[in-house]
């Protein structure tokens, strides 16, 4: 399959389904995608002093994310110069170095390699261990979100975020003025494709269907917050394959309209907090927090603010997916608030929760349909059309309407746009 294959396999209105099921086109997005733009790697709260780091992985390359002694945070490839074994295998953790179990060679937390055992070997003036680090990535932040990439010609960040920085900037209001940590995640795998995860994002078409159980569940006041298909939502296109879908416009922006009557399910908590000595203001802006945005932000290709926590997809082969769901917390915010917003997370997105094993159910049967090819050529394209009669341009880009598959097409437009780079 030819380059320009690739790009003919996304149309305006619809993709091939091949996308989701050739091996070949797998290996082809990690090189020209995951390894050729900006990929979310971790929230800094999770690397917060020196020698703090965490495992993770860009496209299929394992990479350590790691607080220098410098408090520079670093990103590095997961791999001795020596033999290619792993340095780390710990999640998450606190180390003074990285040694290789194999050899033992160890490296220092900015990645340069530091001692070799019996380095006589490699002759009287040894090894220049200053041409042996563990290999670094480009690294940037942006409202404490640590992106790396392999490119250095590539563009600043910020350039790459564009529009979608306002959104993080409206996102990270759920700090309540504490500031936003990342006190844990859950993580799981479903037999699917990556890209079936990132639709799901900015889909609200699924959300009355799919989550019925959960809305069943709900009091009055937060099953009319939660009925907001009629609403005045709306999905855009930011660029860059990045979009957002506003389910409840009321809830954009957290610090807006604070003086509105605080719903019955949270009275309680707000009580609790002016107990605590918080002031009314205060109370009223954590009460909110609690409640997450009314808005999923998609950063392409592999991070989504959503609502109420960060949601990771990790690519692991054509058919399966890894997912991480990462609570956010108040950053030395008040327990009984940060205890609510967990419980809250555990209710939806919780393994046992009402959302994400109804997800997860939706995808996989995904991934089982495009199996089924059909007999032409046509049978083999699946629609992405929903809303495009309608939309229009908004402020960063096309708009149409909350059950509109715009945020689709943004992504598959910046797939067909790097794939056939």
């Amino acid at each position: 399959m030819t380059t320009q294959n690739y790009a003919d396999l996304v149309q305006a209105d619809r993709v091939h389904t091949s996308l989701y099921t050739c091996p070949e086109i797998f290996e082809v997005e990690m090189r020209k995608i995951f390894e050729n733009t900006w990929v979310w790697v971790a929230h800094e709260s999770e690397v917060p002093e020196a020698g703090s780091y965490k495992n993770t992985f860009i496209g299929k390359q394992p990479v350590i994310v790691v607080r220098d002694r410098k408090g520079e945070i670093r990103v590095l490839l997961n791999r001795c110069r020596h033999r290619c074994a792993t340095v780390c295998e710990g999640k998450k953790g606190k180390t003074q170095s990285f040694v290789c179990p194999y050899h033992g060679w160890a490296f220092g937390l900015d990645g340069s390699l530091r001692s070799v055992p019996y380095e006589a070997s490699y002759g009287p003036e040894g090894l220049d261990k200053s041409k042996l680090p563990l290999p670094g990535l480009r690294v940037e932040s942006y409202q404490g979100m640590v992106f790396a990439t392999f490119r250095d010609d590539l563009c600043s960040l910020s350039d790459w975020l564009g529009p979608a920085k306002k959104w993080m900037d409206l996102f990270m209001k759920q700090g309540a003025g504490f500031g936003i940590s990342v006190p844990g995640e859950q993580r799981f795998r479903f037999p699917g494709n990556w890209k079936i995860q990132l639709e799901n994002t900015t889909d609200a078409y699924h959300f009355p269907l799919v989550h019925k159980s959960f809305l069943t569940t709900l009091d009055p006041q937060a099953l009319k917050t939660f009925s907001f298909m009629e609403g005045d939502g709306f999905v855009e296109d930011l660029g860059n394959g990045h979009s957002v879908m506003v389910m409840i416009p009321e809830l954009v922006d957290l610090e807006a309209d604070l003086d509105k009557i605080i719903p019955d399910r949270f009275r309680d908590l707000a009580d609790d907090l002016r107990a605590e000595g918080y002031d009314d203001l205060t109370v009223r802006k954590i009460v909110r927090a609690v409640g997450g945005t009314g808005f999923n932000l998609n950063i392409f290709p592999n991070i989504a603010c959503s609502m109420a926590f960060f949601r990771v997809l990790r690519p692991v082969s054509v058919e399966e997916t890894e997912i991480h769901h990462a609570v956010i917390n108040m950053k030395n915010g008040p327990v009984i608030a940060n205890q609510m917003r967990l419980r809250l997370h555990e209710y939806f997105q919780g393994p046992l929760g009402f959302g994400t094993p109804d997800d997860g159910e939706a995808w996989c049967r995904v991934q089982a349909g495009v199996h089924a090819s059909g007999k032409t050529e046509e049978d083999k394209w699946l629609m992405v059309n929903r809303g495009l009669p309608i939309e229009t341009v908004g402020v960063d880009g096309p708009r149409s309407d909350l059950t509109a598959e715009t945020g689709m097409r943004a992504a598959y437009r910046q797939w067909q746009k790097m794939m056939g780079a």
